[in-house]
């Protein structure tokens, strides 16, 4: 089992404490860094306000140099697609290609009035995700020399010479999630290398997982060509005290917190909960860790949790 961190920095975070963050990561033996890519705290001021995503991991990519580094995930709706494969593409090639891209159509729909983005209805914003999904993976995948033409209901792309291209190839991994019986496992087969279902329940995520696998089929893929992966607050402490501390810092109840994430708790239990997660054929976990300050935090997970599920 591969485990990764992942942060929400919309909630109020300076760059320098996600760097910190990656950094400490990348030194403890975790195998990415992924950030959320909202502009706007779902709850409490968000002071000092948001940090751009694609900018903030364009700065890590610097200052780091074997971690991964991506998006869980980026909105459809925030950017065009030809720019967006730009951004990542740079990235991608400022980290010597560690960038992962994780897409979704969006949801928050009080972060686009704030800052102006056009929020449309969820059949749209599917159907731009489909688009860009196609688009962005058209533009780096097109040959050197050759030109990239797409027309959609949303896109049109004309004579793109389909620049820069993206160190890793094909391209950077694309990642996937949610829980849409339809659409979703669609949409994973045809473009993703990876699954996530994020804060679900084991049996939501064992029947997601299922639609998937049988989309993949369905589209010729070899099972193993796409991993699962799943998402869950971390509140790790050696004694329950420690874990109750930590649950205060993020103003979160601990039994609320134990109910619907195997990530609370002492080590050993830590151990027995991710347990039937294995079992359904969880391969890698994002730990959300929503107290930046305290690294300790990741020190504690990756000393005696990590060593025991790899």
């Amino acid at each position: 089992m591969e485990f990764r961190v992942f942060v929400e920095p919309q909630q109020g975070t300076r760059y320098v404490d996600q760097l910190a963050v990656a950094q400490t990561a990348e030194r403890l033996g975790y195998a990415a860094f992924f950030r959320s890519d909202h502009y706007l705290a779902m709850s409490g001021d968000g002071q000092p306000g948001p940090t751009d995503s694609w900018v903030t991991l364009g700065a890590i990519a610097r200052e780091t140099s074997s971690i991964r580094l991506g998006t869980l995930v980026t909105s459809a709706t925030f950017r065009y697609p030809g720019p967006l494969a730009i951004s990542v593409a740079q990235v991608d090639e400022m980290s010597g290609g560690r960038v992962e891209l994780g897409l979704g159509s969006g949801w928050f729909a009080p972060e686009h009035e704030a800052y102006g983005i056009p929020f449309p209805s969820v059949t749209e914003r599917f159907e731009r995700l489909s688009e860009q999904l196609a688009i962005v993976t058209g533009l780096w995948t097109t040959k050197p020399g050759e030109r990239f033409d797409y027309a959609g209901k949303h896109y049109t792309i004309a004579g793109s010479p389909a620049l820069p291209k993206p160190v890793q190839s094909p391209h950077p991994p694309i990642i996937i999630g949610g829980v849409g019986a339809k659409r979703t496992p669609a949409l994973a087969a045809a473009h993703a290398a990876e699954f996530n279902v994020p804060f679900t329940p084991i049996d939501v995520a064992k029947t997601q997982r299922e639609r998937v696998a049988a989309a993949v089929a369905a589209a010729g893929r070899p099972q193993d060509s796409i991993a699962y992966s799943a998402a869950f607050v971390i509140c790790a402490g050696r004694d329950d005290a420690e874990v109750a501390r930590r649950a205060a810092a993020i103003g979160r109840d601990v039994d609320e917190m134990r109910s619907n994430s195997p990530l609370v708790g002492t080590p050993a239990e830590i151990v027995d909960k991710l347990a039937p997660w294995q079992n359904i054929g969880l391969q890698r976990v994002y730990t959300q860790l929503l107290d930046l300050s305290d690294l300790a935090h990741l020190e504690l997970f990756a000393a005696e949790v990590m060593p025991q599920l790899r």
